[in-house]
């Protein structure tokens, strides 16, 4: 009876629980880690087959690491955790195949493997008091400054500083009228462009066009903004909307015009050009759209007859020298100067004829020399050159006469690589003497720098230039005939 007793004492009066220590093995990380090892153990067992490169497919059909099933297990692990535990332990801890699996929060690598690598374990006390709180992965702390990043109190000054630093800023919170301009106006302000086009991209977004237009009108920097925008998004319909509420006729006709840019077929560009005739435009515009309609008007028909020519193979021109590209929406220049190359001949009343397009649109003197003597250069017309640059007087008297300076003359001709005897000939009329005797010293026209320099009396520079050409030639028994004269 005394020993009963006495082993009643130490019972109540013993202890299993030690006071902690460093040195102790048996504290409660030492028996977390053992258990952690235990269970890795086990999972080697029943993972084994487990393959992270294999497409796994649970009860639900869905593949194993999907978002889907990841969100669904996540949500129902901290429901099914109790269930799971109580049902493995009646079946009892013998059979290591029906250990429940450990529910735990998952890391980025859980949700698009499947499965966490990192397992952990909940308390006691965790698992009986967790019973409908779902576990997330724990997002990443922020420094305290970004925090106001996510505020939606930023006054539109704060807004439009923010966005100039490059900041993400919503503009929805500015619903009223009033703030939506004085966010304009300060983006304005800041004079930064790419500010006030986000700006106005809200704007025209958010508003009716009759507000935003009425409030622009008043605010020109921001209104130029917008237009440029329109034109350069190609938003045709609503800029055209913008300059008519603006009154602004002649843009208004001018961004019409510009659409002719997007006709590829001949014959509607050349129906929709008439159309644009009677558009308000000012009378210098108006000249400039007829003889645009006009000179499609020549091109057409040019083309057409010049195709047939070409394909029937009855000019030897077209033979000899075969089209490149169709004449087709080419510039008037380079009408005028496929009019001089293939047409040169042809009397004034052909629509091809150079004359004819030199007087239909009006081509002044010089353009029309600088371009014809390039086209019959090209061919080696030599002859047509000197009929292009000779002129009579009212006596009948002739003479050469080039607009465009023979300096220029002399220049064109020897890129298309004239002979000498045709290049001394323009050199001897360039009226600047240093400017001949530089001409005709670059392309060695020796005839004009000995009758230059005889001319100026300049024996020094006679005796130099002998020793340039060569011996015995005639230049150099001209030089001497001069010299001892």
């Amino acid at each position: 009876m005394s020993r009963a007793r006495a082993d009643e004492e130490e019972y109540w009066h013993s202890s299993k629980f030690r006071a902690f220590t460093f040195d102790d093995e048996d504290d409660e990380l030492s028996q977390l880690k053992e258990s952690k090892r235990a269970v890795n153990s086990l999972r080697d067992i029943v993972d084994d087959d487990d393959d992270d490169d294999l497409e796994r497919v649970s009860w639900s059909g869905e593949p194993v690491g999907s978002i889907s099933w990841s969100i669904k297990e996540t949500a129902s692990g901290s429901t099914s955790s109790l269930d799971s535990r109580d049902s493995s332990l009646q079946k009892g801890s013998s059979s290591y195949a029906a250990l429940p699996k450990q529910v735990s929060s998952y890391s980025l690598s859980s949700l698009f493997k499947g499965r966490s690598k990192l397992p952990s374990f909940q308390s006691l006390s965790d698992a009986l008091t967790d019973t409908g709180v779902k576990n997330y992965a724990p997002e990443l702390r922020r420094p305290k400054a970004e925090y106001k990043d996510y505020s939606s109190d930023w006054s539109p000054k704060d807004t439009v500083r923010r966005m100039q630093r490059g900041k993400v800023c919503s503009l929805e919170r500015f619903r009223s009228l009033q703030d939506k301009l004085v966010l304009l106006d300060e983006a304005v302000a800041g004079h930064d462009g790419n500010v006030i086009t986000a700006v106005l991209i809200f704007l025209k977004r958010t508003l009716r066009r009759e507000i935003l237009f009425r409030e622009l009108e008043v605010r020109q920097v921001a209104l130029c903004h917008l237009i440029h925008f329109l034109r350069e998004t190609g938003e045709q319909k609503f800029l055209l909307d913008l300059l008519r509420f603006l009154d602004r006729t002649e843009e208004v006709a001018l961004s019409q015009y510009r659409e002719h840019l997007n006709i590829q077929d001949v014959e509607k560009r050349r129906e929709f050009l008439k159309g644009c005739i009677g558009l308000p435009f000012s009378a210098e515009d108006t000249s400039h759209i007829q003889d645009h309609y006009t000179l499609l008007e020549r091109q057409i028909i040019i083309e057409a007859n010049d195709r047939h020519l070409e394909m029937a193979g009855q000019s030897d021109l077209f033979r000899k020298y075969p089209r490149k590209a169709s004449i087709l929406n080419m510039p008037l220049v380079t009408t005028l100067f496929y009019s001089c190359f293939y047409h040169y001949t042809e009397a004034e009343g052909s629509f091809s004829s150079p004359t004819n397009l030199k007087k239909t649109f009006k081509i002044p003197d010089k353009q029309y020399v600088l371009t014809a003597l390039a086209a019959r250069a090209k061919l080696r017309a030599w002859g047509d050159v000197d009929a292009l640059l000779t002129t009579k007087n009212w006596l009948g008297y002739t003479r050469k006469k080039a607009p465009i300076g023979f300096h220029r003359v002399v220049e064109i001709l020897q890129r298309n690589n004239a002979p000498v005897q045709v290049l001394q000939e323009y050199v001897r009329l360039v009226e600047d003497v240093e400017t001949r005797l530089n001409l005709a010293t670059k392309y060695k026209c020796h005839d004009v720098v000995i009758e230059t320099y005889r001319d100026l009396k300049d024996r020094i520079q006679l005796t130099a230039y002998k020793c340039k050409v060569e011996r015995g030639s005639a230049e150099e028994e001209k030089i001497n005939s001069i010299l001892n004269n």
